[in-house]
């Protein structure tokens, strides 16, 4: 079910990025010869008009070929061909459009999904005098070395607290408080759910945590009670769009800090994950129900976007670096080697791509 889910992913996030890259190069006048999902060999397809729409064997992207991307194409064009409607023969700002065009659609797609989650409900923390029956009490965080540090992990939902005979059901941060207080400085039970799997745990409140009353028993935890709130269309509209900016900023933040490891050569690649990593992760997601695997797919969709416009060949990025590389120079770069230089990152993206999907598949063993 996992890798049907994470096809189903890839598939939105493919036909959207390309489909960028598609109608940007209609509108600005190119002739788009293939719009393939997936990479050859070509399983079936059909031509529609002048482009023809291809399925392929390799799941694990797409393309949009336009004429004359490959300025090679151009000198066995042909005489009855119309050489003005060659990606290369179009303006330089039509050729950046079209190489963003994609990306953008990633990061539009993010925002529509953030919104559409934000309308549905999502878990949010609430004070106490507006929440409902149905708010729930969630551990955010613990202190160092106090006794709920190493006793109830971050995220867990506390049903139930109880000492001696006395039980509190549905507790709320101020009355697990006040049952603490009152039950120190004997021990209380605390039960609480970690996804599906029900917990008790044993706990001694302890003074000295709270520096304003150190006589006050305490056993260190921070607590805050959640529920599903939804959003009004323009409020989750205004929301998905600081997210999908938060978002971008920390993903970008965060693969800065990957590269400039790498060349001081202190990169962690550990954590990172390949399509076999993301295939489990996609499963997770949609095991915590459709508005987390909705929020998953947005995330990856910026990741794409990001990643994308890195000034690497063969990604939209170099291909826009070299566009922009013309534009300042006024000289075309000679096709041989964009070509040459394309073919080589486009191996390389290749070998990195094994790299990771093996480190994933020893992860799993």
């Amino acid at each position: 079910m996992s890798i049907i889910l994470f096809l189903a992913v890839l598939f939105v996030l493919v036909l959207v990025h390309e489909w960028g890259h598609f109608i940007t190069a209609k509108k600005t006048g190119m002739r788009v010869d293939e719009f393939g999902i997936g990479f050859p060999p070509k399983l079936f397809g059909y031509k529609k008009g002048e482009t023809e729409y291809t399925f392929n064997a390799l799941p694990l992207g797409g393309f949009v070929k336009i004429f004359g991307e490959n300025k090679e194409e151009l000198e066995s064009g042909g005489q009855n061909v119309d050489m003005s409607r060659a990606f290369s023969s179009r303006p330089k700002w039509a050729q950046a459009l079209v190489l963003v065009a994609g990306v953008f659609m990633n990061v539009l797609l993010a925002w529509f999904l953030f919104t559409i989650v934000l309308m549905a409900g999502v878990p949010s923390a609430v004070d106490e005098s507006v929440a409902s029956a149905e708010a729930e009490l969630v551990v955010v965080g613990s202190l160092v070395d106090s006794p709920a540090a190493s006793a109830l992990p971050t995220g867990v939902t506390i049903t139930e607290v109880s000492s001696g005979d006395n039980t509190l059901s549905d507790p709320t941060p101020s009355s697990f408080s006040n049952f603490v207080s009152e039950a120190a400085p004997d021990s209380i039970s605390v039960t609480f759910l970690q996804g599906s799997e029900e917990q008790t745990v044993s706990i001694t409140p302890i003074q000295g945590l709270d520096a304003g009353n150190p006589d006050r028993y305490l056993i260190g935890t921070s607590l805050s009670l959640v529920e599903e709130v939804e959003r009004p269309i323009h409020i989750a509209i205004r929301d998905g769009f600081t997210a999908t900016l938060d978002g971008l900023v920390g993903i970008s933040t965060g693969l800065y800090g990957l590269i400039r490891d790498a060349v001081f050569g202190k990169a962690d690649f550990s954590n990172i994950a390949g399509p076999v990593g993301i295939v489990g992760m996609v499963g997770d997601a949609a095991d915590f129900g459709w508005t987390a695997l909705l929020s998953f797919t947005a995330i990856i969709s910026l990741n794409l976007a990001i990643i994308n416009l890195l000034p690497f060949p063969a990604l939209d990025g170099g291909r826009l670096l070299f566009v922009i590389i013309e534009t300042i120079t006024k000289k075309e770069i000679p096709p041989r080697v964009a070509g040459y230089t394309n073919s080589v990152g486009f191996l390389l993206l290749l070998l990195l791509m094994v790299l990771v999907t093996y480190q994933d598949i020893m992860r799993l063993l």
